[in-house]
């Protein structure tokens, strides 16, 4: 069986294909190549921001944006005025491999983060 591994989290990655052979009882066929989405391989968790009282908030800001490249200065501002007031805010959404890399980011900057499955 292919399985062709598509997500809107990883746009910019090329299409894989992995062959997965399929144990075949006697008397059965092989079934059509079956269509995997990235999300059942890969299940996207969120970096969850936590409000802290000591960092100002161009700090985190800043911190946002050099910990998730992705992010627009908006997005890192919205953000950090969501954790301010809320006392937590979603800031990406993404594989685990990756919440893990964005988390231990934030932290080296002194910021409180953890990874919640989405």
């Amino acid at each position: 069986m292919i399985v062709r591994l598509q997500d809107k989290y990883l746009k910019n990655v090329p299409k894989l294909e992995v062959e997965i052979p399929k144990a075949v009882s006697k008397g059965e066929t092989a079934s059509q190549p079956e269509t995997v989405r990235r999300g059942q391989l890969l299940p996207p968790y969120a970096v969850i921001l936590h409000n802290d009282d000591v960092n100002e908030m161009g700090y985190v800001t800043m911190a946002l944006l050099r910990s998730v490249p992705k992010l627009t200065e908006k997005q890192a501002a919205e953000i950090m005025l969501t954790a301010h007031h809320r006392g937590q805010a979603v800031v990406i959404v993404c594989p685990l491999e990756l919440a893990e890399l964005y988390r231990e980011r934030l932290e080296g900057y002194g910021l409180t983060a953890t990874i919640e499955k989405a």
